[in-house]
């Protein structure tokens, strides 16, 4: 008489998420952390700038400087969606990419 029972055959998700890195949680951590530092050291630098006006009044002020200011402005704000975008992508996408995959694994 044998002892020997027959094993059920390991699932795939177990079999990836024993594949998965420990640590993939570390970038978006620290990005989440430096974002939270730099971004209101960066909008207090771009509303800091526009002291730089005060010598010429809002109207009587360059086209140079008005152009740089304006750069700073619009760099601020787009760049402040891309790094939401991207961080958000960062944090979620793991997560949706996996429900996706699951919802729609085929039958059988």
């Amino acid at each position: 008489m044998s002892h020997h029972h027959a094993t059920a055959p390991v699932p795939s998700a177990w079999q990836d998420r024993a594949q998965r890195d420990p640590r993939a949680w570390v970038a978006p951590t620290v990005a989440t952390v430096l974002g939270g530092l730099l971004a209101p050291v960066a909008f207090l630098f771009g509303g800091l700038s526009v002291m730089a006006t005060d010598s010429c009044g809002p109207d009587d002020c360059s086209q140079a400087l008005t152009t740089a200011l304006n750069m700073v402005f619009g760099t601020l704000f787009f760049g402040g969606l891309l790094a939401g975008g991207a961080w958000l992508a960062s944090w979620l996408l793991p997560w949706l990419s996996v429900l996706a995959l699951v919802f729609n694994l085929p039958e059988g």
